[in-house]
Protein backbone atom coordinates (compact mmCIF):
# COMPACT_ATOMS: atom_id res chain seq x y z
CA UNK A 1 0.00 0.00 0.00
CA UNK A 2 2.92 2.33 0.75
CA UNK A 3 4.19 1.83 -2.80
CA UNK A 4 0.83 2.92 -4.26
CA UNK A 5 0.82 6.01 -2.05
CA UNK A 6 4.38 6.91 -3.06
CA UNK A 7 3.68 6.51 -6.77
CA UNK A 8 0.42 8.43 -6.39
CA UNK A 9 2.27 11.34 -4.78
CA UNK A 10 4.97 11.15 -7.43
CA UNK A 11 2.46 11.38 -10.26
CA UNK A 12 0.48 14.10 -8.53
CA UNK A 13 3.73 16.05 -8.23
CA UNK A 14 4.43 15.51 -11.94
CA UNK A 15 0.90 16.53 -12.88
CA UNK A 16 1.26 19.76 -10.89
CA UNK A 17 4.56 20.48 -12.65
CA UNK A 18 2.93 19.96 -16.04
CA UNK A 19 0.92 23.13 -15.45
CA UNK A 20 4.08 25.14 -16.06
CA UNK A 21 3.52 24.52 -19.76
CA UNK A 22 -0.08 25.66 -19.50
CA UNK A 23 0.89 28.87 -17.74
CA UNK A 24 3.81 29.45 -20.11
CA UNK A 25 1.51 29.24 -23.12
CA UNK A 26 -1.03 31.51 -21.41
CA UNK A 27 1.76 34.01 -20.69
CA UNK A 28 2.87 33.89 -24.31
CA UNK A 29 -0.70 34.50 -25.46
CA UNK A 30 -1.00 37.41 -23.02
CA UNK A 31 2.27 38.88 -24.31
CA UNK A 32 1.09 38.53 -27.91
CA UNK A 33 -2.16 40.28 -27.01
CA UNK A 34 -0.65 43.26 -25.20
CA UNK A 35 3.10 43.02 -24.84
CA UNK A 36 4.80 43.81 -21.55
CA UNK A 37 1.99 46.15 -20.52
CA UNK A 38 -0.53 43.29 -20.29
CA UNK A 39 -1.05 42.50 -16.57
CA UNK A 40 -2.14 38.94 -17.42
CA UNK A 41 1.41 38.26 -18.59
CA UNK A 42 2.73 38.83 -15.08
CA UNK A 43 -0.08 36.84 -13.48
CA UNK A 44 0.74 33.79 -15.63
CA UNK A 45 4.49 34.15 -15.12
CA UNK A 46 3.93 34.34 -11.35
CA UNK A 47 1.64 31.28 -11.52
CA UNK A 48 4.31 29.41 -13.46
CA UNK A 49 6.93 30.26 -10.85
CA UNK A 50 4.62 29.24 -8.00
CA UNK A 51 4.00 25.88 -9.66
CA UNK A 52 7.77 25.40 -9.89
CA UNK A 53 8.19 26.21 -6.18
CA UNK A 54 5.42 23.80 -5.17
CA UNK A 55 6.88 21.13 -7.46
CA UNK A 56 10.41 21.56 -6.06
CA UNK A 57 9.20 21.18 -2.48
CA UNK A 58 6.96 18.21 -3.28
CA UNK A 59 9.69 16.53 -5.34
CA UNK A 60 12.07 16.62 -2.36
CA UNK A 61 9.46 14.92 -0.20
CA UNK A 62 8.65 12.27 -2.80
CA UNK A 63 12.23 11.27 -3.65
CA UNK A 64 12.91 10.41 -0.01
CA UNK A 65 10.74 7.32 -0.53
CA UNK A 66 11.72 6.27 -4.04
CA UNK A 67 14.99 5.78 -5.90
CA UNK A 68 16.09 8.48 -8.29
CA UNK A 69 16.19 6.26 -11.37
CA UNK A 70 12.54 5.35 -10.89
CA UNK A 71 11.54 8.92 -10.05
CA UNK A 72 13.27 10.37 -13.10
CA UNK A 73 11.86 7.68 -15.39
CA UNK A 74 8.38 8.48 -14.13
CA UNK A 75 9.03 12.19 -14.60
CA UNK A 76 8.76 11.69 -18.35
CA UNK A 77 5.01 11.25 -17.79
CA UNK A 78 5.14 15.05 -17.83
CA UNK A 79 4.97 14.75 -21.63
CA UNK A 80 1.70 12.85 -21.43
CA UNK A 81 0.16 15.42 -19.06
CA UNK A 82 1.36 18.19 -21.34
CA UNK A 83 -0.44 16.64 -24.29
CA UNK A 84 -3.59 16.13 -22.22
CA UNK A 85 -3.60 19.82 -21.24
CA UNK A 86 -2.88 20.90 -24.82
CA UNK A 87 -5.92 19.00 -26.06
CA UNK A 88 -8.22 19.78 -23.12
CA UNK A 89 -7.38 23.45 -22.60
CA UNK A 90 -6.08 24.71 -25.94
CA UNK A 91 -8.04 22.38 -28.27
CA UNK A 92 -4.88 21.22 -30.00
CA UNK A 93 -4.94 18.01 -32.01
CA UNK A 94 -2.78 14.94 -31.59
CA UNK A 95 -1.41 13.23 -34.66
CA UNK A 96 -0.26 9.63 -35.02
CA UNK A 97 3.38 10.52 -34.25
CA UNK A 98 2.32 12.21 -31.00
CA UNK A 99 0.34 9.17 -29.93
CA UNK A 100 3.14 6.74 -30.82
CA UNK A 101 5.64 8.89 -28.90
CA UNK A 102 3.40 8.98 -25.84
CA UNK A 103 2.97 5.21 -25.94
CA UNK A 104 6.76 4.75 -26.12
CA UNK A 105 7.22 7.06 -23.12
CA UNK A 106 4.56 5.21 -21.15
CA UNK A 107 6.06 1.80 -21.98
CA UNK A 108 9.48 3.03 -20.85
CA UNK A 109 8.07 4.19 -17.53
CA UNK A 110 6.28 0.89 -17.03
CA UNK A 111 9.42 -1.14 -17.82
CA UNK A 112 11.59 0.83 -15.38
CA UNK A 113 8.94 0.70 -12.68
CA UNK A 114 8.27 -3.03 -13.01
CA UNK A 115 11.98 -3.85 -12.92
CA UNK A 116 12.35 -2.25 -9.48
CA UNK A 117 12.39 -4.64 -6.53
CA UNK A 118 10.57 -3.98 -3.25
CA UNK A 119 10.63 -5.67 0.14
CA UNK A 120 7.55 -6.72 2.14
CA UNK A 121 7.07 -3.20 3.55
CA UNK A 122 7.09 -1.53 0.13
CA UNK A 123 10.64 -0.12 0.32
CA UNK A 124 12.98 -0.43 -2.63
CA UNK A 125 15.79 -2.91 -2.40
CA UNK A 126 19.05 -2.85 -4.31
Amino acid sequence: MEKVKTYGLLHLCIMVFSFTGVFAKAAANAYNAGGFTNPRLYIFVFAMLMVCVVYALAWQIVIKNISLHVAYANRSVYLIWGQIWAVAIYSEHLNLKNIIGLIVVLLGVIIVTLNTNYDEEGRETA
